[in-house]
Order: structure tokens, then sequence, then C-alpha cells
């Protein structure tokens, strides 16, 4: 009978050693990072980190900048599909002590009340201020992201021509904001959307916070927001008992319509 010759038995054992090796590496999940501090559970997987083209462009999975609070920084992520946010989550928010049980309250809330409003223009949650305005904060800046790819995936190269005339609707669509305005009580911004030459939507992406400055922001902008859209120009009166805001409001939405000039 033939014996095994030590070294080939050798050379097999650490061949079959190194196989085993590479299948465990290939096993193991890749993580998320963005998921490893996530308020309410788990975060669920990320879609299309990209937006593609054609109809679903503007689609997938966005996360805004962290925002500070006074109790800990508040980070969304939202999931946009057609336009439309049809999921937001906080990869961030205040923990610890009491924080455990706001957070815990409040950050579902706030999920659904960006996912009905499909933008950041939502209450804060009571109990909850400094947790809601640095959600706000966040979920404005993942918007602002999506808008931004959406715009850039959209975009066709510009022919020849100046074009006028034979253009579908929306042609000439654009998204601006303004300058930051510092006013007494805290800053000002504004973001407008332009569609063939008209203001279509303006928002506050910046307004004052904290104390009596909840309520006033929470009464001044909406207006100021209609009154944007409803004038077509800067050009629009203050809210009563929201002078510093109004004008803040005036400076930042003047400064966005500078840039749609061009």
């Amino acid at each position: 009978m033939r014996k095994s010759h030590p070294v080939r038995r050798a050379v097999l054992a650490g061949a079959a050693t190194v196989s085993g090796i590479v299948l465990l590496l290939s096993l193991k999940p890749a993580s998320d990072p963005g998921s490893a501090s996530a308020a309410g559970g788990a975060a669920p997987p990320v879609a299309a980190q990209s937006p593609q083209g054609g109809r679903g462009a503007g689609a997938g999975t966005v996360t805004g900048d962290a925002a500070r609070t006074q109790y800990g920084p508040v980070q969304v992520r939202v999931t946009v599909s057609g336009g439309k946010i049809t999921g937001a989550e906080a990869v961030q928010a205040p923990k610890g002590g009491q924080s455990d049980q706001v957070t815990a309250d409040a950050v579902p809330k706030l999920n659904r009340a960006a996912v009905a409003a499909g933008n950041a223009d939502i209450d804060a949650v009571s109990g909850a201020t400094y947790t809601s305005a640095g959600y706000t904060q966040s979920l404005q800046s993942a918007l602002d992201k999506a808008a931004a790819a959406a715009g850039s995936a959209g975009r066709e190269p510009s022919g020849s021509g100046d074009g006028a005339g034979g253009g579908g609707a929306g042609q000439g669509t654009q998204v601006l904001t303004g300058d930051a305005a510092q006013t007494q009580y805290g800053t000002v911004q504004v973001r407008v959307t332009v569609s063939g030459g008209r203001i279509t939507d303006a928002e506050a992406l910046q307004a004052p916070r904290g104390g009596r400055s909840d309520q006033v922001t929470a009464d001044a902008v909406p207006k100021l927001n209609r009154a944007a859209v409803a004038a077509g120009n800067a050009d629009i009166d203050a809210v009563s008992g929201a002078t510093y805001t109004s004008a803040g409001y005036t400076q930042s939405l003047q400064s966005a319509l500078d840039r749609a000039g061009g």
C-alpha cells in the first residue's frame, strides 16, 4: 500500500485552512455607519444612493447634515421617490437621561410629519422644542441635497437657440437659496423655486428659534412664504409683530432672486 507523503499532507491541510478563511471573510455583512446611532430602532437598508435618470430621477436615500442642539446632535435621513418623501428617520437624536424618553416620543411623530408634509415645514413636538428644531434643520439639508442631485441628473445640455418657444412646462425651473440674513433674534434664510420667471414656491430654511421666537416664526414665516409667491418678488409687507424676521426674510429672498436674474 502506498504511503502518504508527510509534506503532501501538510500542503493539503494548509490549502484547506486558507479556503476556510476566505469563505468566512466573504460572509461578513457590510456595515452601515449611518445607522449605528439611529433613534427608534435600526435603520432599514439604504436604497439607491444616487439619483438615476428617467421618471425616477431624484429617487434615493439622502442623509442631512447633523444639527447641533442643546441636548445633542440630530441627523435625519429621508427616502425620496418621484419627488416625494416616502420615508424619514432620525439616524442621530439626543440620548441619555430624560432625553431617551423625549426622543422616543418625539422622533416617530416628526418622522410621520415629514412624510405627511412632504417638506421641512413641520410643527415642533410639544416638550421637544430643541429636538424638533434640530430635526427640521437636518431634514431641510437632506431635501436640499436631494433637490440638487435631482437637478443635476435632470439637467439637459444647453443646445443652440435661446430656449424660448417650443419648451415644455417647467422649462427654466430653478431652486435658489438666498444668503443667510442676520437679525437681532437669529438667522433668516430663504429658498425659492422659480419657474417660467415666476416664484412658484418659497420657504424659510432658517428662522429665529428659541423662547418666544418659536411662536413668532411659526406665525410669520408661512405668511411671508405666501406673500412672496403672490407678489412674485421681494416687495412684500412685513408681518405685524415680526419686524426683524420679515426684514431678514426679504433680504434673503432678494438675494435668491438676484441669482435667478443672470
